[in-house]
């Protein structure tokens, strides 16, 4: 039997965040359909979500959907400058922030009763200052587990507050649809579809010993665990990611190699000032390729240093690109992604003979620039045929996921 403790947990989601702030910083877009990236959607706002529009879907297809569409190119300094002031007032209301992407976060309010209310109070309050001094819709769930939160925010869809109380977690939990739950996708939901399970419910009643014999042990005991709201997790601040990683979606058309290696290019520059900024050094470096036939393939190199410096980790890059050369020109990429993992506390570095230009203090000024003026402040050369948007999908380690 799971014990509940106190709805003490919120999960705070900035709704279609990127479309969010084009129709708040554009008058005309208000209450209009509206799609942000052209080649592949960023982010929809909820007005053409209505005709089924929805983040990496492809450009075409988005339009055909909703041929009324307005769509605009995506303002990245704009969406880094909208989070920064949204986590501000986050930590203003909890002294436990656990962000999650860049446009959602956990908050522990636990022990702030007698100093700012009651967590539906909090996220009263919560939600009124950032659309008040941001000027964005903010969605927020209030539970007893992270697990909950999330799901209760995500129905609280858009611009809403939803507070599932200690008692009532299973009693909403369970008339969901399988999808609800953290790792239930197409695939998982279509082997429990083809077993007559359609809720969540129906998880928790089919028994943990079948969901280990139909999707294996770990999948299955973790599965049967949440259908009963067994979510031990708590709320934390500062955590260490394994992992720094960016991807970027190419949309249908077949990209050449040269397009590809200006994709490389721009992901590895971004993936590794992160680092810098962080003050991390890795030395796997993974590239990771999606085909048009959404089979996927994975491959990594390990460098024998740890370092964030750009040039090394994109020379690392480029050796796996040209070794996947033979699978791209036959299959066709959709999506192309580079993470670096195995991190150590970046440090001083031992100087090995010959003697190279200082690539370090080229990283840094760069790193300046961009700081002060804009991630578009600088490009490199590389980037400037390139004519594509850049994919802000930046989860620790994945990428981030528009809202």
């Amino acid at each position: 039997m799971f014990v509940f403790g106190e709805a003490e947990i919120l999960h705070a989601d900035l709704d279609a965040f990127f479309a969010s702030v084009e129709q708040r910083d554009d008058p005309a877009l208000r209450a209009r359909p509206v799609i942000v990236g052209g080649g592949v959607v960023l982010a929809a706002s909820y007005e053409a979500r209505a005709f089924g529009v929805r983040s990496a879907m492809g450009g075409t297809q988005a339009r055909r959907l909703c041929p009324q569409a307005i769509v605009v190119r995506p303002r990245f300094a704009a969406y880094v400058e909208a989070s920064r002031a949204v986590f501000a007032i986050f930590d203003e209301a909890s002294p436990v922030v656990e962000r999650i992407s860049i446009d959602e976060a956990f908050l522990d309010v636990c022990g702030l009763g007698r100093i700012c209310g009651t967590p539906r109070e909090i996220a009263v309050a919560l939600r009124r200052t950032v659309r008040e001094q941001v000027g964005l819709p903010l969605s927020v769930g209030i539970a007893t587990t992270k697990l909950l939160a999330k799901i209760a925010s995500g129905e609280a869809k858009p611009d809403g507050l939803l507070l599932v109380g200690p008692g009532e977690e299973l009693e909403f939990l369970h008339p969901l649809p399988v999808r609800k739950l953290w790792g239930v996708g197409a695939v998982t939901a279509g082997k429990l579809h083809a077993h007559g399970i359609a809720t969540v419910g129906e998880i928790a009643r089919a028994g943990e010993p079948a969901l280990v014999a139909l999707l294996g042990r770990s999948h299955g005991r973790r599965l049967y665990g949440a259908s009963h709201n067994s979510d031990a997790r708590r709320v934390r601040t500062g955590r260490r990611r394994g992992s720094f990683g960016s991807q970027r979606a190419l949309g249908r058309s077949a990209p050449s190699l040269e397009q590809l290696d200006a994709a490389l290019v721009a992901l590895v520059d971004r993936v590794t000032r992160r680092m810098r900024r962080a003050g991390r050094a890795g030395r796997t470096v993974v590239l990771r390729l999606r085909f048009a036939d959404y089979a996927r393939a994975t491959r990594s190199r390990t460098m024998v240093r740890a370092t964030a410096a750009t040039a090394p980790v994109l020379f690392t890059a480029r050796k796996l690109l040209g070794a996947a050369a033979p699978l791209i020109e036959t299959r066709g990429v959709t999506l192309i992604g580079v993470t670096i993992s195995g991190l150590e506390r970046a440090g001083p570095v031992q100087l090995t003979l010959p003697f190279e230009r200082d690539e370090a203090a080229l990283d840094s000024v760069l790193d300046d620039v961009r700081e002060r003026f804009g991630p578009a402040a600088i490009t490199r050369a590389a980037l400037l045929d390139a004519g594509e948007e850049l994919s802000p999908w930046l989860m620790a380690g994945e990428g981030d996921l528009p809202g």
